[in-house]
């Protein structure tokens, strides 16, 4: 009596991961949505203080200048356009081109801790402190804080920047390039709402 095989199960190749939907590492982003969740708390705790001291809040504010913060907007926007075109560069594998765009984030960086250090000594040369008023503890403390993640966004797009120059990053890798500029963009978005809080809205 003749025995026929029996058919082997046979199973279909592993499906290769969905590619990530966000650029970067996803570590990052839980630290940019950290970050985020924090200067929320301090806007809306700025924003009840105001309400709560409306004529005074406009008074001191007229006391800062508006030109530091127009300028720095400014210097953020573009160093956030400069690590945009970066990423773009990378993609078409042109490192050099990414590397130029990257020293404009560094530069744009620098500017603003020029203009805010600046800004900020004038402001302890007149005596200005955290105790000095409600609104000037707002003002610092916020001021500083940005400053800091500026300086950190600064650091991480300076390492960005050397590996760049030195081959590391190409057009099918390069989430550690993403990984920066997306914290750059943080960074941005941040100033941006924090402006016109401090400086503009009367």
């Amino acid at each position: 009596m003749t025995t026929l095989p029996l058919p082997t199960a046979t199973c279909p190749p592993a499906a290769a991961p969905p590619p990530a939907n966000y650029p970067g590492d996803l570590a990052m982003w839980v630290f940019i949505l950290a970050e985020l969740l924090v200067f929320g708390v301090f806007f809306l705790a700025y924003a009840v203080a105001r309400q709560a001291h409306l004529a005074e809040f406009t008074t001191y504010q007229r006391t800062l200048d508006a030109r530091f913060g127009v300028f720095n907007t400014v210097a953020l926007l573009t160093g956030g356009y400069a690590a945009a075109q970066a990423v773009a560069a990378i993609r078409q594998d042109r490192p050099r081109v990414a590397t130029y765009w990257l020293l404009g984030v560094c530069g744009a960086g620098l500017g603003f801790c020029a203009v805010k250090s600046v800004e900020l000594s004038a402001k302890f040369a007149e005596g200005v402190s955290l105790s000095t008023h409600l609104f000037y503890m707002f003002y610092l403390g916020l001021s500083i804080f940005h400053l800091m993640h500026v300086v950190l966004g600064m650091v991480i797009m300076g390492f960005v920047t050397v590996k760049t120059a030195r081959g590391g990053y190409t057009a099918t890798n390069h989430a550690g390039m993403e990984t920066g500029a997306s914290y750059w963009h943080m960074v941005d978005l941040v100033w941006v709402v924090l402006f016109p809080l401090l400086y503009l809205v009367r």
